[in-house]
C-alpha cells in the first residue's frame, strides 16, 4: 500500500527585496519545510506547489500529482489579498480534501469592517467603529483616541505609530493615506486602552479553548502607542517589535479566561472557522473584553503565536500538523466536486529532505523572520 500523499500548498513570494511590506511574505518558505518535515517524518509522502497570480499552476498541480490531501498553507497574493479564499474555493471545487477553513470563512474574515458588523448582531463585544471609503471623512462620532486600519489587510499591513488618531484633521490624513496605499475601505475604530489578549483555537476534532496568550507592551512615554504594528510583528530590532515581546500563556484572572474563550468559541462558530483560528482582542483595565477580529488562517509557522499556544497546553507542533492532515483525510473532499479521476500521475520530486527551491529560498532568508514570537512559554 502506498504512503498517503500530502500536497504541501503555499503563497509563492512574488514581493521584491525592498517593499514596505516584503518581510511578511518570506517566512511562508520557513513553514512549508517545518511542515514538510513533520509530515515526512510521519510516514507521509510529501509534495510541494507554490502558486501565486496564475490559479491554472494550482489545478494543474492537482490533476499531475493527485493529492489525497492538501495540507493548505496559502495567505494570499500580497496585492491580490481575496486569493487567499480563492484557494480555498478552487480547493472545494475540486472535490480533494484540505486542512484549514473553507472559502466561505476566508471571504468573510478578509473584510474586517463586515466581521464588526456580524459581531455587533451576534451581541459580542467589539469597539465602536465606523467604515470610511473617500475623504473628507464626515465628523467623527467615535470617542477620541480611534485606530485607522485598512479593513481588508491582514499581518498587521498598514498599522504603524501613526495608525492611532485623536483628531479630525489627523483623521483625515490618515484615511487618505490608507485609501491610497490601500484602497477602500477604511475602518475606524474607538482605541481601547489596555491589555492585548489572543485565544486560539483548534479542532482536535472537539474546539479546544487554548491557553489565553498576550502581547506586552513594555515600552511607555510620548509617541507611543501601545499596538501590534507592522514592525513589531515583522522586524526584529526595531522598536516596536522589541517593545512587545509575547507571553505564552497569559496571566490572567480565571474569570477573564472564561469569558474570552466563551467569546472566541462563539466568534469561531459564527465565521464558520475550520480547523484552527485565533481570536484577537483588547482588555480594559476595569476587565471589560473587546473582540478585534478572527483570524481564521493565522500564522503556521513553529515559532509562531499559534505554536506558542499550542506548547502552553502541552501539545506539539509537530502532533498538530499530523492531527490536521488525519482530520481533513476523515473529512473527506466537497461532494460532487471536480474530482480529478485521472489515473495518478508519478508524484515529482516526492521529498525525504527539502527540495532544491525551498533550500534556496531558505539560504536567500536568514535569520529567520519571526512574527510576535520570542517564545516565553511559561
Amino acid at each position: 500500500m502506498r504512503p498517503t500523499r500530502v500536497l504541501v500548498l503555499y503563497n509563492e513570494p512574488v514581493l521584491p527585496l525592498g517593499h514596505p511590506d516584503f518581510e511578511s511574505e518570506q517566512q511562508i518558505i520557513e513553514t512549508v519545510q517545518d511542515v514538510s518535515n513533520n509530515l515526512v517524518g510521519a510516514g507521509y509522502e510529501v509534495n510541494h506547489l507554490g502558486v501565486s497570480r496564475n490559479p491554472q499552476l494550482l489545478l494543474n498541480g492537482l490533476r499531475e500529482l493527485c493529492p489525497d490531501v492538501v495540507f493548505n498553507l496559502f495567505e494570499g497574493v500580497p496585492d491580490q489579498g481575496t486569493t487567499e479564499a480563492f484557494v480555498a474555493g478552487l480547493l472545494e471545487w475540486s472535490g480533494v480534501a484540505f486542512t484549514g477553513s473553507p472559502f466561505s470563512t476566508l471571504t468573510l474574515a478578509r473584510s474586517k469592517h463586515l466581521c464588526k458588523y456580524l459581531f455587533r448582531g451576534a451581541g459580542l463585544p467589539t469597539p465602536d467603529f465606523m467604515v470610511v471609503e473617500q475623504v473628507p471623512v464626515l465628523e467623527c462620532r467615535l470617542q477620541w483616541p480611534v485606530i485607522v486600519k485598512p479593513a481588508q489587510e491582514d499581518a498587521s499591513v498598514g498599522l504603524d505609530q501613526g495608525s492611532v488618531v485623536v483628531n479630525q484633521t489627523a483623521l483625515n490624513d490618515r484615511v487618505a493615506f490608507l485609501l491610497k496605499t490601500y484602497g477602500p475601505p477604511v475602518l475606524v475604530e474607538e482605541f481601547i486602552d489596555g491589555r492585548e489578549l489572543n485565544v486560539s483555537m483548534i479542532e482536535a476534532p472537539k474546539l479546544r479553548i487554548l491557553p489565553v496568550s498576550e502581547v506586552l507592551f513594555v515600552r511607555d512615554g510620548p509617541g507611543y502607542w501601545p499596538i501590534v504594528t507592522y514592525d513589531a510583528k515583522w522586524r526584529p530590532g526595531s522598536r516596536d517589535y522589541e517593545a512587545t515581546p509575547p507571553q505564552y500563556p497569559a496571566n490572567v484572572e480565571p474569570n477573564l479566561a472564561k469569558a474570552l474563550g466563551k467569546i472566541a468559541r462563539k466568534a469561531f462558530q459564527l465565521l464558520g472557522c475550520r480547523d484552527y483560528a485565533r481570536c484577537d482582542f483588547r482588555v480594559r483595565p476595569d476587565g471589560q473584553p473587546y473582540l478585534l477580529e478572527v483570524n481564521p488562517n493565522p500564522d503556521f509557522n513553529d515559532l509562531a503565536g499559534l505554536a506558542g499556544s499550542l506548547k502552553s497546553a502541552g501539545l506539539t507542533h509537530a502532533e498538530f500538523t499530523n492531527n490536521l492532515i488525519r482530520c481533513a483525510l476523515l473529512r473527506g473532499g466537497v461532494p460532487n466536486g471536480m474530482v480529478f479521476n485521472d489515473s495518478p500521475a508519478l508524484a515529482k520530486n516526492p521529498i525525504q529532505r527539502p527540495t532544491l527551491e525551498i533550500k534556496t529560498a531558505l539560504a536567500h532568508n536568514k535569520p529567520r523572520h519571526r512574527s510576535r514570537r520570542k517564545q516565553k512559554v511559561s
